[in-house]
């Protein structure tokens, strides 16, 4: 227990996260056990240990940050060093990687049942369903997700600049207003061009090739996010990584499921559990036409995030792409986002009408007032003609 105190202090004390991300004010810390979901990379080690630090001293044995990558937790379950930590006092057990521990809901409901004064956080994989998949934790767990930079995050970090979020239905009505607040202290265009690069993932701030230590990221989403949660066989793995890239090399559209089921060597129904686990593991979107949902086939498949086009396949990537990609993963977060009927159209909360379109190419296009357009190219806009960009300030 002594070593993972020592740990423990020397970890927060040398915790210094770059932004506080807006979760930390959504989540109700009263719950006796909250669980931290999230794709790996996004900062949720960090996110545990900055909780600790804004709570308690370095050195108050009350809190306690482990990581089940321990081997020490290979021959001792949690609910039983649960038990040690708190009749030693323990109050908060910080558990990262929750899911390394075999019988970790199990775990977890034994900590509850057994000590009514401790309070576990734990972070997990973006794969994990927490209740529905471990129904022993029906009623206890509160499940948050932890996401990647928003472009109102990153231009925060790198410009130094505070501006707060906004909400969707803010962004609609007084973009004019918004955008005369932010332009005079930043030029969002020149942000966004590093976004779409490298912001969305926080080890961009790392001394290391960024592309590199991405694509060591998006392996290790498919070999231990999915294979070891899902409990897929080794020699799948290949066909799940090759159907992966097939997805990015051909850009956002609906998939060909039958061709893909023949060029990886499999079912249909298996490519469709496979692109279901991609799109958990956060590494693709699947957007389907108003009123379908899984499994039916996809309307449209793309990236989760731009940063992934340019690590995966950077020889070919086109900027309608890239923008689209950006919209859905900015609106994903609090919104519904379906196919429209129409090229470069989405339905938001199945009500709105959104066109990502080129501002410079607007000659070329037909206005409709039912509609709105999500410029890029721009850093301003008029009426039902927003700023692109300005979505990135959704959270």
């Amino acid at each position: 227990m002594e070593a993972f105190f020592r740990t423990h202090t020397y970890l927060v004390e040398h915790t210094n996260a770059p932004v506080r991300r807006m979760l930390m004010d959504e989540i109700n810390w009263d719950e006796r056990m909250i669980g931290i979901k999230g794709t790996r990379g996004v900062g949720k080690t960090t996110f545990l240990l900055q909780y600790a630090k804004e709570n308690f001293a370095p050195n108050d044995r009350k809190c306690l940050y482990v990581n089940m990558n321990n081997f020490y937790f290979q021959g001792r379950g949690i609910a039983d060093f649960a038990g040690e930590f708190y009749k030693n006092g323990g109050n908060v057990l910080l558990i990262d990687q929750i899911f390394k521990e075999p019988n970790w809901s199990k775990e977890l409901r034994l900590c509850y049942e057994k000590y009514p004064q401790l309070k576990i956080i734990f972070t997990g994989s973006s794969v994990m369903h927490l209740k529905e998949e471990n129904p022993e934790l029906n009623g206890i767990v509160k499940s948050y997700n932890l996401r990647g930079f928003s472009l109102r995050e990153y231009i925060n970090l790198v410009a130094g600049t505070n501006f707060r979020p906004y909400t969707l239905d803010e962004v609609l009505r007084d973009h004019e207003h918004i955008t005369r607040h932010i332009l005079p202290e930043v030029s969002p265009g020149k942000y966004l061009k590093e976004y779409l690069h490298h912001g969305f993932y926080p080890f961009f701030l790392e001394h290391r090739n960024f592309s590199e230590n991405l694509l060591k990221t998006m392996n290790m989403m498919t070999e231990v996010d999915i294979l070891l949660i899902k409990q897929i066989e080794l020699k799948y793995l290949t066909k799940i990584k090759k159907l992966f890239y097939q997805l990015a090399v051909d850009g956002p559209k609906a998939p060909n499921i039958s061709q893909l089921a023949i060029d990886i060597e499999t079912s249909r129904a298996t490519v469709m559990n496979y692109i279901k686990y991609l799109a958990e593991a956060r590494l693709i979107n699947i957007i389907y036409p108003v009123g379908q949902e899984f499994p039916k086939k996809p309307g449209k498949i793309m990236m989760h995030n731009p940063n992934l086009i340019y690590a995966i396949y950077p020889i070919r990537v086109e900027e309608q792409d890239v923008m689209e990609t950006f919209f859905v993963n900015s609106m994903w977060k609090d919104h519904k986002i379906n196919q429209s009927n129409k090229d470069n159209c989405y339905t938001v909360d199945e009500n709105k009408e959104f066109r990502i379109c080129d501002a410079t190419g607007n000659a070329k296009i037909r206005m409709n007032p039912d509609t709105i357009y999500a410029r890029y190219n721009t850093e301003i806009g008029k009426g039902n003609q927003i700023p692109l960009w300005l979505l990135g300030f959704l959270y």
